[in-house]
């Protein structure tokens, strides 16, 4: 299958090449099966976006076996997931890296960054959460340490989040709800606590 990203490129993947596309997939699994487990509880309502794609190419053999020939991003997707908690809105991007001591900014892209900066200034809750799978740990960095942090790497500022930043400037999700993450418990910690 070929897909046609919005800068003009287009990806197919052969059997010998190496591919990205499923880094994160755990992470993006165990958050999924935490919404899952949010919903059915009358917890909180979070979904997985969806990116918008525009089909081009589908071959029919038979209608129940339709295949997807060729496809374009038709622009670049916000952030990961979004929903209700706590009667306000809440908007995140779940990143996953198999460093043991960084997370690169440019992992953000700059849409995220200005779709983060508009949900805050809306007055929704937005952050990031970052799984470092050779650690096993996952933090939640606030939407506004985010944004200050974007706007110095823009300015030559530093690279990358340190292990050392998220652990003191984060807050590390150590809950467990069956076999996911509760990250609803940090939240409760960072935007609900009086």
């Amino acid at each position: 299958m070929s897909i046609n990203y919005p800068n003009k490129k287009v990806m197919t993947q052969t059997s010998h090449e190496v591919s990205y596309g499923q880094r994160g997939m755990t992470f993006e699994k165990e958050l999924n099966e935490s919404n899952k487990y949010y919903q059915a509880h009358n917890k909180a309502l979070i979904h997985k976006k969806p990116t918008p794609i525009q089909i081009v190419k589908v071959d029919y053999p038979s209608r129940q076996k339709a295949v997807i020939r060729e496809a374009y991003f038709q622009s670049p997707s916000t952030t990961d997931y979004n929903g209700i908690y706590r009667g306000k809105y809440i908007d995140f991007e779940a990143k996953e890296t198999t460093s043991k001591t960084a997370f690169p900014i440019q992992n953000i892209h700059e849409h995220q960054y200005a779709h983060i900066m508009q949900v805050i200034g809306l007055g929704g809750i937005a952050f990031i959460l970052v799984k470092f799978s050779a650690l096993n740990k996952v933090y939640l960095l606030d939407g506004n340490i985010v944004v200050e942090a974007y706007e110095k790497y823009l300015k030559d500022g530093p690279k990358s989040f340190s292990i050392k930043f998220f652990v003191e400037k984060g807050h590390e999700i150590t809950e467990r709800c069956l076999f996911s993450i509760d990250y609803l418990k940090i939240i409760d910690k960072v935007y609900f606590s009086d």
